[in-house]
């Protein structure tokens, strides 16, 4: 069953999804970037409020591919105990170099997310890369947030061939990207285990605005009668 994941960036905003009912809280400053990463503080007090009462996940931020950057912010997160630290593979820096030393946090168990960006056309020999190096699951999001949706950036049987492939490796695979409520139905047929939102839950549909209450309850409702 496809869950709903809702992107929030304070502790209001977490208690309100909470509320709903959302699958996942995920944590991030979207006025940063594409995946702007909360203050380590706030994140850790987030965690201790919810209290395991729902999955909480927390970008690291825009950060490049480099090794001992992204290993020192992972290391950082791991610290609040969110339940899953997500990773954007940025175009910048070197992939390959940055996995072989993630492979050192293996020993720690922890649950990393890779968030592939769909504007930049990443290739799928990756997903099985990510499985060698540990990761517990991979995104599709888009770097853009100007360009429409996941939808209007790739075609639909590359987004289908990506859930294939993550599903394949026995990883979770999460759909995001300028979401909109129409795209629900439509993605939810490739059966993905989550779908992310910020946007859309939003008001005006601005990502850097604060949440709406009804388009929250909207979406999450969407997604259980689909």
């Amino acid at each position: 069953m496809t869950g709903m994941l809702a992107s929030v960036m304070n502790k209001e905003e977490a208690l309100a999804v909470l509320k709903v009912g959302v699958d996942i809280i995920d944590l991030k400053q979207p006025s940063k970037g594409a995946l702007g990463a909360l203050e380590i503080e706030e994140i850790a007090e987030i965690v201790q409020m919810v209290q395991g009462r729902c999955l909480i996940s927390a970008t690291i931020g825009d950060l490049p591919m480099e090794p001992k950057l992204v290993f020192d912010a992972i290391k950082k997160m791991a610290t609040t105990q969110v339940d899953y630290i997500k990773i954007g593979f940025f175009p910048k820096g070197n992939i390959q170099v940055t996995l072989n030393k993630l492979s050192e946090l293996k020993p720690l168990n922890l649950s990393l997310i890779a968030v592939l960006f769909a504007d930049v056309l990443p290739h799928l020999d990756i997903i099985q890369v990510l499985k060698q190096a540990g990761f517990t699951g991979v995104m599709l999001d888009t770097l853009d947030k100007k360009q429409g949706s996941l939808v209007d950036i790739m075609p639909f049987q590359k987004i289908h061939a990506f859930v294939n492939e993550v599903q394949q490796q026995n990883l979770l695979s999460g759909l995001a990207g300028s979401l909109k409520k129409s795209d629900i139905q439509t993605l939810m047929t490739l059966k993905p285990d989550y779908l992310g939102f910020r946007g859309a839950l939003c008001h005006k549909q601005n990502r850097i605005s604060a949440l709406e209450h009804d388009a929250v309850l909207d979406i999450k409702a969407q997604i259980v009668r689909a």
